[in-house]
């Protein structure tokens, strides 16, 4: 008999609304995950305490743990306290930091895991990667996805607006990459899967479409919902390759030249649209140029604090960063004057486009 179908692994509750993490203990009853709420709590400092405080009348059984920094080290030592004893699940509350430590030190574990986000600054709220800072430079780790999302409109909206601002361009940047994706199968033959590339596309053009801004619930609605499907997308082809190309190369490089420039998704953002510039593709130019604008996201280097030179120096360096990836970057292979050049044609056209 053919194969007709194949199957997929998706959390098993994914909830975007006010007040939804008032439900957690219930969510985690009802999807037989944890029945008497005997879970591994992982917040970071701020929000994600005072979530961990909302919740505890609850989750009586449940043992709170504090991580900050966002590193392996961080979690590598969760994963040791994972094993003073006998857990459900662990249910990470915070920022992308802290859900990546938590992701990873529950995979290590053999443990599921439960997202709450307290921000959409990233696409990693239900991707199957964790990124984790060693000895100074930010790698990323194959983890298991989720088993449960919990996006709580009402922490996103009392979080820094900056922050999850950020997310759009990391949402948006998808497009960018599913444009490397496909440029790689056309040079090199590079199968794509076109399940998880659908998933990535219809965020991002969501997204990029909508009128709204961080303070339209429907319009951050979509925004977690097209960020978990990013993570989605990732988890469907096994790798991160419809949410990353060479803007998150381009991401990467400045991160490890210049650490603490910009937040990731300001800088995939970015990269994006030099990226789609670079590419020739003059009408998605102009749609995420708008859209990065309207929300008032960087699209110059000095928008984030770099030089011209700083920038070249980081579009140099980015396919080390990803050495088994094929994106604009590696076909135009650009010598660092010609690199100089387009920057210039590129802040030439931003202007045009202002004008």
């Amino acid at each position: 008999m053919p194969l007709l179908a194949r199957t997929i692994l998706t959390p098993l509750h994914i909830d975007v609304r006010r007040g939804a993490v008032a439900d957690l203990a219930a969510i985690l009853v009802d999807g037989r995950i944890s029945a008497g709420g005997d879970v591994a709590v992982v917040v970071g400092p701020g929000q994600g305490e005072q979530i961990a405080e909302l919740i505890r009348p609850s989750l009586r059984a449940a043992d709170v743990f504090t991580v900050a920094g966002g590193t392996l080290d961080a979690a590598d030592d969760l994963g040791a306290k994972l094993r003073a004893r006998s857990y459900d699940a662990v249910v990470g509350i915070g920022g992308g930091k802290t859900i990546d430590v938590a992701k990873y030190a529950a995979t290590r574990r053999g443990l599921p895991m439960v997202t709450v986000a307290t921000s959409l600054a990233n696409d990693g709220i239900a991707s199957p990667v964790a990124s984790l800072i060693t000895d100074g430079i930010k790698g990323s780790y194959g983890v298991h996805i989720p088993i449960a999302v919990i996006v709580d409109l009402d922490f996103v909206a009392a979080g820094p607006e900056r922050r999850n601002r950020a997310g759009i361009g990391d949402a948006v940047s998808n497009i960018s990459a599913l444009a490397d994706w496909e440029l790689a199968r056309q040079v090199r033959g590079e199968p794509v899967d076109g399940l998880a590339a659908s998933l990535a596309r219809m965020g991002a053009e969501a997204v990029l479409a909508h009128r709204g801004d961080m303070t339209d619930d429907a319009f951050v609605t979509v925004l977690a919902e097209a960020l978990i499907s990013s993570g989605l997308a990732m988890a469907v082809c096994g790798t991160s390759r419809p949410a990353s190309g060479g803007c998150h190369e381009i991401m990467h490089a400045v991160d490890a030249l210049f650490p603490g420039t910009s937040s990731h998704g300001e800088l995939a953002g970015l990269g994006a649209l030099f990226c789609t510039f670079l590419r020739g593709d003059h009408r998605r130019f102009a749609e995420m140029s708008a859209c990065l604008a309207r929300h008032n996201l960087p699209r110059l280097p000095a928008d984030v604090g770099l030089t011209d030179d700083q920038f070249v120096e980081a579009v140099q360096f980015a396919p080390a960063t990803r050495p088994d990836r094929y994106t604009i970057l590696e076909h135009l292979s650009l010598s660092p004057d010609e690199t100089r050049r387009r920057l210039g044609d590129y802040a030439d056209e931003l202007r045009h486009h202002l004008g």
